[in-house]
């Protein structure tokens, strides 16, 4: 049988994601004239799908399907993001800068591509990388040449997400978690440090040509460079210190937000800052809106379901035989949690925002369903799992 707890405890973050949508969504609810329901509706009908979708998946044997399965996601997801950037505007449109979302006539809502790439790309790194280590101990040089094809094929990602679709929060999250895959498979701590210096390259790379990101970056270094420099030397901080630039607006009032919410909150429903004061309310910055109406208690308890669903999926991974099963299930580990602290520490401005979603909990079709069927396969891999209670 399928872990009930972690279905039990995902369906009630999806449960809160589903209400805070309703909640937070004042603000464009009015801009756009939508009716009030507008986003609770599209969000609840997707939790439905979502839901069942996970729980079908979970009765899949993955003894048969596992490969099968992965591989239909991996490549299909492969193939939209890379024709993604060729489709004309009128199904594949630019917002906000970003072209990241498809739109299509029949359904209502739209499919972010690289959601669904993450689930694929999950697969992939399990399934290969379960082949490429094993017991016998390698050299530095060996285990480069070893990883120099995913190194390759990383590049063509950052291309074709971090460029072409102006998403580099992504691809941070994919390398980020490639490397944690990459450690428990088998790699050594001095090829992940290698790695790390090549990510900070390629990261490097891709904010230099944008001046958006580069004027953003220097807006968090403004807004935490006083308690770092003061460590420093005169001199050393004299040279790092950027001055006359404000606090990050999203930042300003995201705080605020979580001050505002003090420990009980404003109460579900009578917050202030979605009213146009911070954009993605509903979105990517979902943690402060549910901090301002139900209070750290409601963050506290957020993170507590989330730490039980992340402990589940280590567990049934520590539990599992086959090592691609293994991997897998730590790989969707990985994107949930990192997804969720990359999010939590851009609005604690901690690191810069990465306009990355709070899985089940921030509005998006896309991000509900990628992450259920991760789950779905997760579940459905649980019941190879020994013993677990």
């Amino acid at each position: 049988m399928a872990d009930i707890k972690l279905f039990i405890y995902s369906v009630i973050l999806i449960t809160i994601g589903v209400v805070m949508s309703y909640s937070l969504s004042t603000y464009p609810t009015i801009l756009y004239h939508y009716d009030s329901m507008h986003f609770f509706t599209r969000e609840f009908g997707t939790a439905l799908v979502g839901i069942t979708l996970m729980w079908g998946i979970s009765y899949l044997n993955m003894d048969k399907v596992f490969i099968k399965f992965g591989f239909m996601l991996f490549f299909g997801s492969l193939i939209l993001v890379f024709i993604f950037s060729l489709l004309p505007e009128s199904i594949a449109p630019t917002i906000s800068g970003a072209k990241r979302w498809l739109k299509l006539p029949f359904i209502p809502i739209s499919i972010a591509p690289a959601e669904f790439f993450k689930v694929g790309f999950v697969f992939f790194l399990a399934w290969s990388l379960s082949r490429k280590f094993n017991d016998k101990e390698k050299s530095l040089l060996e285990e480069i040449i070893l990883l120099i094809p995913y190194a390759l094929f990383f590049i063509v990602i950052l291309f074709f997400i971090a460029f072409l679709q102006n998403d580099l929060g992504q691809t941070v999250l994919l390398g980020l978690v490639m490397l944690g895959l990459i450690l428990v498979s088998g790699g050594s701590i001095r090829v992940i440090l290698f790695c790390f210096v090549m990510v900070g390259i390629g990261a490097a790379m891709a904010i230099l040509p944008r001046p958006h990101r580069l004027e953003r970056l220097k807006a968090w270094w403004a807004s935490v460079q006083d308690p770092i420099l003061a460590f420093l030397p005169n001199n050393v901080a004299n040279l790092l210190r950027t001055e006359n630039l404000p606090e990050p607006y999203q930042i300003h009032n995201a705080t605020n937000a979580i001050l505002n919410g003090h420990f009980m909150g404003q109460g579900i429903g009578d917050g202030v800052v979605k009213l146009g004061f911070l954009s993605d309310v509903h979105t990517d910055m979902v943690l402060a809106g549910i901090t301002e109406e139900t209070g750290l208690f409601g963050l506290f308890l957020c993170f507590f379901f989330f730490f039980i669903v992340l402990l589940r999926i280590f567990k049934i991974a520590n539990r599992l035989d086959q090592k691609s099963h293994c991997l897998f299930c730590i790989g969707t580990g990985l994107l949930i949690g990192i997804s969720l602290l990359i999010n939590a520490l851009g609005i604690a401005s901690i690191i810069p925002l990465k306009g990355i979603a709070v899985p089940f909990l921030s509005y998006g079709g896309s991000s509900l369903l990628a992450n259920c069927i991760l789950l779905g396969i997760v579940l459905a891999l649980s019941k190879k799992a020994k013993t677990l209670t």
